[in-house]
């Protein structure tokens, strides 16, 4: 099941991520589970999508055209924003500035899809817009996976 977008005090709004952070890189854990990596992350927002990138360990070449991707496909693009990965409880949470930006609001859910470096971000909202959302969440990690290969 999704997680759900969360505030978070003065940074706004933010997602708990931590399983999705593993599996994309953005931290890296010690065998104890300590962590000894967070990426200092971008947000790109559009329309019911966030893209999550790591700044330090993907190139600008690789998120110019992840963004470019997303933003033709939605016709749309907002604000980016630099953010961090944070500890929260006994995970992680992504901060997500631009979230609103991009049509999020506290309680929604959230679908994280990921990739290298990369998390994207999808509003599940029973709408067609969702599931266009999604479907573009797919294809922009496709497009990264592609970018490392």
């Amino acid at each position: 099941m999704a997680n759900t977008i969360k505030e978070s005090g003065t940074e706004g709004l933010a997602l708990q991520v931590t399983k999705p952070a593993r599996a994309a890189e953005l931290v890296e854990e010690t065998s104890e589970g300590d962590a000894t990596y967070r990426a200092d992350v971008r947000v790109y927002s559009f329309d019911y999508v966030l893209l999550v990138v790591d700044i330090t360990r993907v190139s600008a070449d690789h998120i110019a055209e992840l963004v470019a991707s997303a933003a033709r496909d939605t016709d749309s693009i907002y604000r980016a924003m630099d953010a961090s990965v944070q500890t929260a409880g006994n995970g992680y949470q992504v901060q997500l500035p631009p979230a609103r930006d991009a049509g999020f609001q506290e309680g929604d859910r959230a679908p994280c899809h990921t990739a290298r470096g990369v998390l994207v971000i999808s509003k599940d909202d029973g709408t067609f817009a969702g599931v266009d959302a999604a479907r573009l969440a797919r294809d922009l990690v496709t497009i990264r996976k592609e970018q490392v290969t």
